[in-house]
């Protein structure tokens, strides 16, 4: 499985949530792959197959992503207790854990 943390510079938020989602994944014993990148960024890898895609509510709508990938637009970045039941409920629905 792969997640992508998007942010408008990719320079830090996105490497933050990176690291929070991968200590969610590994606390539920969840493998994945996790990438961080900048919005100019992601449209390529988006194109080499990203299973979830992070980001703020502003930039989820601008983002333009395959039908396979599930994106998830958050308030709070940082709140484990918002992307974390989000990403469970995604990963068990279309069985990519």
């Amino acid at each position: 499985m792969k997640i992508l943390a998007i942010c408008g510079n990719g320079m830090g938020t996105s490497l933050v949530i990176k690291l929070k989602v991968k200590k969610f994944l590994d606390a539920n014993e969840i493998q994945a792959q996790v990438e961080s990148c900048s919005l100019a960024e992601a449209a390529g890898y988006l194109a080499t197959g990203v299973d979830i895609a992070l980001c703020s509510q502003q930039l989820a709508g601008g983002i333009s992503a395959p039908e396979r990938t599930h994106v998830i637009g958050l308030k709070n970045l940082m709140d484990e207790n918002e992307f974390g039941p989000a990403m469970l409920k995604i990963i068990s629905e279309n069985s990519l854990a």
